[in-house]
């Protein structure tokens, strides 16, 4: 079983900056492809972004790109999701989420087998 688990949300400006930071144990990290996904009150849960185990390969949803940059550091478990720019759209509830059995990488949050609790991200105007 694997423990996924986020931090790191809050309520900032617009314009503002925030790092979510996320852990997962229970298996080798870099065996797991990991992703950030999001849901809004009324919508559906949506990518943000992926990166593949090694951290070499990473995709962005359209909303975020030139804004947001994931990254992974697999010597401390961590997976990070920078977020520069950000717009009151981009609140959300922000959840992590890691799969031990795509080996590239997946925009599909079905493709997912682990999930954390979520971490809430409010943007103000």
């Amino acid at each position: 079983q694997v423990q996924v688990a986020e931090s790191g949300g809050g309520l900032v400006q617009a314009g503002g900056s925030l790092r979510l930071s996320c852990t997962a144990s229970g298996l080798p990290f870099d065996d797991l492809t990991m992703g950030w996904f999001r849901q809004a009150p009324g919508k559906e849960r949506e990518l943000v972004s992926c990166i593949s185990r090694s951290g070499s390969n990473t995709q962005y949803g359209d909303s975020v790109k030139d804004r947001f940059t994931i990254s992974r550091d697999n010597t401390k478990n961590t997976l990070y999701l920078q977020m520069n720019s950000l717009k009151p759209e981009d609140t959300a509830m922000y959840y992590c989420a890691a799969s031990n059995s795509v080996v590239w990488f997946a925009l599909d949050p079905r493709r997912y087998n682990y999930w954390g609790q979520g971490t809430q991200v409010t943007v103000s105007s």
